[in-house]
């Protein structure tokens, strides 16, 4: 199934934000991109979604993942069942 929201969280020079970013370009998925250095509303939603600081962080239709690199967002794309 495609998903209906993606929006993405990161902050820029982040080696493992720049792998989601790329990821989700090579795989067509269109996403919102959310600086959470530039934005502090974009700043505490994420830590209320995920209760850390880290970026890149993925909210999916409501499913969110946090901390990764492109590997695990993959695997993780494939185990919630959404279709690239």
């Amino acid at each position: 199934m495609k998903p209906e929201s993606v929006r993405l969280f990161v902050k820029p020079g982040c080696p493992w934000c720049e792998e989601a970013v790329d990821w989700l370009v090579s795989n067509g998925i269109k996403y919102e991109l959310l600086d959470v250095t530039t934005s502090a509303e974009a700043r505490d939603e994420m830590h209320e979604l995920t209760g850390q600081t880290r970026a890149p962080c993925i909210d999916v239709d409501g499913q969110v993942l946090s901390d990764f690199g492109a590997d695990e967002l993959e695997a993780w794309w494939e185990q919630t069942g959404f279709s690239v």
